[in-house]
């Protein structure tokens, strides 16, 4: 199963007001593990504030924002569980620079650095 449809499906069963709203992926293609599953929490929370959400479809503005905040909290949570702390500031620049590029009207710019931080995570 590969870390998107992992993380779909433990949305999905947490008793949240997210879970109903949390789509099927399909599990066929893409990284698996531990740090991919954190790089796609993190990846689906800018998603859901600057995007188009791969894993939640009805939900209004405002749970988005909340969803997208409790993703990056989520991927940056099992990092520090972990105890990688460099990964932790990896994901926490990456999260940082690229609202720093949306702010200024850059966000044609973000694609190529969830490249290299999934580089650095060993994930891409």
């Amino acid at each position: 199963m590969t870390a998107l449809a992992e993380l779909a499906r433990q949305l999905r069963e947490e008793d949240t007001p997210i879970a109903p709203h949390v789509v099927e992926v399909d599990g066929a293609d893409g990284p698996s593990g531990e740090y991919a599953l954190v790089m796609e929490a993190v990846r689906e929370g800018y998603l859901l504030h600057y995007g188009e959400s791969r894993l939640m479809v009805g939900h209004d503005p405002d749970l988005g924002l909340l969803a997208g905040d409790y993703l990056y909290a989520l991927g940056l949570d099992r990092l520090a569980a972990i105890g990688d702390t460099d990964a932790v500031a990896v994901l926490s620049e990456l999260i940082s620079r690229c609202a720093q590029l949306h702010a200024e009207g850059r966000g044609d710019e973000v694609d190529p650095l969830w490249v290299e931080a999934g580089q650095k995570l060993g994930v891409a």
